[in-house]
């Protein structure tokens, strides 16, 4: 079972926590991870690339020269492929670049990302962190005293509006409440900072 030092805003030692071995303590599944992180990706192509095909191009309508008798290659078109201004042929249409992946297999890639960070030592755990008001000076004082790394994503148990608007403007720090956790931004950042009640709920989500 990984144990990890819980840290309170000062980036002083305050416990330490026992981290599920079904959460955070398997053997990451790189596989399983590349695929995820592939189809992530794929969902956030628009695939709205488009070119016109030869009966999409204007003009073109008459026979350029007649068939035979004036020594050069037929042609029925001035829209044809191989002639200046015409269609494109074979080209890109709008088309839906995402598929799907196994339930199973999503969540073994979350188990393996998050296993990964702990075994890396990436992983950093926050007791709490109460804003009275948006101050994003009082998040990057928390993130100087934890010394997270130049990509940091901050994990909350749920939304929190004071706390991501104080963060969002911080140069390479993403915010993500637990269920809106991805492979692809645990696997992208150098530090996981996780609030311990996040730590709680994805032991529960995922256990």
């Amino acid at each position: 079972m990984p144990n990890v030092t819980v840290y309170n805003r000062d980036g002083q030692a305050v416990e330490e926590l026992s981290l599920s071995d079904a959460v955070f303590g398997v053997e990451p599944h790189v596989p399983s991870m590349h695929l995820v992180v592939r189809q992530y990706l794929a969902n956030k192509r628009q695939g709205t690339q488009s070119t016109l095909t030869r009966s999409e191009v204007s003009g073109g309508g008459k026979k350029p020269w007649r068939q035979k008798g004036t020594g050069r290659a037929r042609q029925g078109s001035t829209r044809s492929p191989q002639w200046t201004h015409g269609g494109i042929a074979l080209g890109p249409k709008p088309r839906d670049y995402g598929f799907a992946v196994n339930k199973k297999v999503r969540r073994l890639a979350i188990k393996s990302a998050l296993s990964s960070k702990v075994r890396d030592e990436e992983i950093t755990v926050l007791d709490a962190l109460t804003l009275e008001s948006i101050k994003t000076k009082e998040v990057v004082k928390v993130l100087a005293a934890l010394k997270t790394g130049k990509k940091t994503l901050i994990v909350l148990p749920e939304k929190n509006d004071t706390i991501y608007l104080s963060a969002r403007n911080i140069a390479g720090v993403k915010i993500s409440p637990v269920n809106n956790l991805t492979v692809y931004d645990i696997l992208d950042c150098d530090t996981l900072l996780v609030f311990k009640a996040a730590a709680q709920r994805i032991e529960e989500v995922y256990a």
